[in-house]
């Protein structure tokens, strides 16, 4: 009964909101059926209708979520959608409910998700509201994907929905973050104000009198909100700004709604004649906008039983676009718009992490995200009074390139405020820029990368280097790779396989060898990164990929190890990590090469089946050895090698290999040896650690 209750109410909540022709209610009937989680349809719909949403995405939507559920029953309902409707669910499905993710999947959904939003941002929006409901769920204990889902929301999608203007939403997601994370204090911090919910309701009832009597006064139609702060708020100002509970003075806060810009000023007037106003406490956010474009006029008064009270005052749209952020308004009017508004502006910033998120790495986008998503925002200008964003930190360098690429590539220097200052200098909020260029300016150097906050900026550096020195930068991108490669310990030849080059291709937007080495050689890709990628692309065992070779040789001994008990089994000792006696050792179980011996902190374990490893132990015969390595960092002074060799010869060791380099004012000796037992490697490291000017000896595998 319950959940038929629930359906007529989305369906009531949709048929009040919409004008629906007859195929809407076909939808909408054939989409809230059994199955379907409507707590979740009904807790999103009600945040999208407060957004103003159109009735495409509402259909959209819905047909998504049934989609989710039964996707072989989900064609019919599909073709009943328009074509705005249906791109939108196709987009919907591109950006996956990342409660779901595995953790390997995150970056791309981070990535689609920014690409999907220079399409159509009302689906980014609706899936934030999905995590909301998915976050509101969770409860402790949390297990490891459940952690990895709260702290994606704390640090892409509360700061997104920040930069979105969608405050209502952010302190929700928010909430309950810091429920999560610190249960103690989100639990310490609501009884605190749930302690004080009487006496603070009873002077807000009191405030909002005085507050009616002078807008009757005046004769202006508003209305008047009352709130207390979200925890999350008031968690944020204990712990950033270091003050104490008692400091924070906008707990309690009361919004007054008005029409016109010119009643909210001669509200806040009336107000202060008969509430004394904190000083340094009134603040005017409508002649001077926050960055993400808040408008309002702040004040905190001191009300009548001493303690401070904050009034916001805003006109009717002001308020829509504070609650739900200018996408609200950009929906609601962009039929009717003959010009860009404020939050066309503020899109600006989301278009540029979406071109170049299209050939970035992944390790580049999320260092991107971290630099101008999670920082603040400052407002600068040119000479001509031309208004730019750009991320707390930012440079001459990343305002130059945010005028245009040629003034980026020959900027020499910049006036700011009239004064010289160099390119590395950090701009600040009000800086006006003039940027000095020179025509036979030799272009941008690398260290600019350094220097550089936004990702229009590094993409445009990273591209002169691309054109201007691309056989230059394939040379040095593939002595990189290949440097990358061997420290992995793989031959490049190893790892560029047809089959595999493609989905690497495919997954770096790149179309031949030659453009990745170049992107390599550039610094927009990383080496490292793209070796990544193989070595994870690739199953080893089974595709019969050998090692490298390590130039120490063991003697195998077939009989050596007991492998869950099994002396039978064909054994090898791996190349990588050497195994000798005494090490922790474990099995691993290959096709057609019996079992591979690795010691336990071998790390390219980490790249192996787990279900293929076995237990294994020592059961060695008498006179067996190993053969392994020790690295050897001696001051250079005279006799010491000669000295290491008689060492050696009077402990009765094996020299299999000797070589010495000489690095600035040390030796740096590795020594091939062969030795029965960990014992007796052990005897012999600390042999040569007690000889005169030895710095350091270790087991260099």
């Amino acid at each position: 009964m319950q959940e038929i209750n629930l359906v007529d109410d989305i369906k009531n909540k949709i048929k009040f909101s919409f004008k629906l022709n007859d195929n809407d209610k076909k939808i909408i009937d054939s989409c809230l059926k059994e199955g379907i989680n409507l707590d979740r349809i009904n807790t999103i719909l009600d945040l999208i209708l407060q957004i103003k949403f159109d009735k495409s995405s509402i259909l959209a939507f819905l047909a998504y979520q049934h989609y989710k559920i039964f996707p072989e029953k989900n064609q019919s309902i599909y073709e009943l959608l328009n074509e705005e409707e249906k791109e939108m669910f196709e987009d919907y499905k591109t950006i996956r409910d990342i409660s779901s993710l595995t953790l390997s999947e995150e970056i791309d959904d981070i990535r689609k998700m920014f690409i999907v939003m220079g399409k159509d941002l009302r689906v980014v929006i609706i899936k934030l509201c999905g995590m909301y409901y998915d976050i509101k769920m969770l409860d402790l204990p949390l297990d490891d994907k459940q952690w990895h889902f709260v702290k994606q929301v704390k640090e892409v999608h509360v700061p997104l929905c920040e930069r979105l203007g969608l405050d209502s939403l952010k302190q929700n997601l928010f909430d309950n973050v810091i429920r999560l994370e610190h249960p103690s204090e989100y639990l310490r911090l609501l009884k605190t104000v749930e302690s004080k919910k009487e006496e603070n309701e009873k002077q807000l009832e009191i405030t909002k009198g005085k507050i009616q009597e002078i807008l009757d006064d005046l004769k202006i139609n508003g209305e008047i909100l009352c709130r207390i702060k979200h925890i999350s708020s008031i968690f944020n100002k204990l712990h950033n700004k270091n003050v104490s509970l008692d400091k924070i003075y906008d707990i309690l806060a009361m919004r007054v709604i008005v029409e016109t810009v010119e009643e909210c000023y001669a509200i806040l007037g009336r107000i202060h004649a008969i509430y004394k106003p904190m000083l340094g406490r009134v603040k005017d956010y409508i002649a001077n906008p926050k960055p993400n474009g808040y408008k309002s006029l702040h004040t905190t008064i001191i009300v009548d039983n001493s303690h401070p009270l904050e009034v916001q005052i805003r006109t009717r749209q002001m308020h829509i676009e504070a609650e739900y952020g200018g996408v609200c308004a950009h929906w609601l009017y962009k039929e009717k718009k003959d010009k860009k508004n404020d939050f066309d502006n503020r899109l600006t910033w989301f278009r540029q992490i979406i071109d170049n998120a299209k050939n970035m790495s992944d390790e580049d986008f999320i260092d991107t995200l971290k630099s101008e998503l999670y920082n603040g925002v400052i407002v600068v200008q040119t000479p001509k009074g031309r208004v730019l964003e750009f991320p707390e930190g930012s440079s001459v360098i990343d305002f130059a390139y945010a005028i245009h690429s040629d003034i980026g590539n020959t900027c020499v220097g910049a006036k700011i405020n009239g004064k010289l200052k160099p390119l590395t200098t950090k701009l600040c909020n009000g800086d006006i820029v003039e940027i000095l260029t020179n025509v036979h300016s030799k272009g941008p150097s690398r260290d600019w990368l350094k220097f550089v906050k936004t990702s229009s900026a590094k993409s445009k550096i990273r591209a002169f280097f691309k054109n201007e020195l691309k056989d230059d930068n394939i040379k040095l991108g593939k002595s990189m790779f290949n440097e990358a490669a061997q420290n992995k310990g793989f031959l490049p030849s190893q790892l560029l396989i047809d089959e595999y080059v493609d989905e690497v291709f495919k997954r770096l937007n790149i179309e031949d060898i030659e453009e990745m080495y170049a992107g390599i050689g550039s610094g927009s890709i990383s080496a490292n990164s793209v070796v990544n990628r193989f070595i994870n692309l690739l199953n080893i065992e089974k595709k019969k990929i050998a090692k490298i070779e390590n130039v120490v040789h063991l003697k195998r001994n077939k009989e050596g190890v007991l492998i869950d008990g099994d002396s039978g089994m064909l054994v090898r000792f791996a190349g990588c990590c050497n195994p000798i006696e005494g090490d922790d050792i474990v099995g691993y179980i290959s096709r057609g090469k019996g079992v591979a011996i690795h010691r336990k902190s071998c790390p390219n374990l980490n790249y192996l089946e787990k279900e293929r490893l076995l237990s294994a132990e020592w059961q060695i015969k008498e006179n067996t050895t190993f053969t392994t390595s020790i690295k050897i960092i001696a001051e250079k002074v005279n006799n010491n090698i000669a000295k290491m060799t008689a060492l050696l010869t009077s402990l009765k060791v094996t020299i299999k290999g000797f070589d010495a380099k000489d690095v600035g004012d040390n030796l740096v000796c590795t020594l091939i040896v062969e030795v029965k037992n960990i014992s007796e490697l052990q005897g012999v490291i600390n042999s040569i650690k007690n000889m005169k000017n030895v710095i350091s000896v270790y087991r260099s595998e």
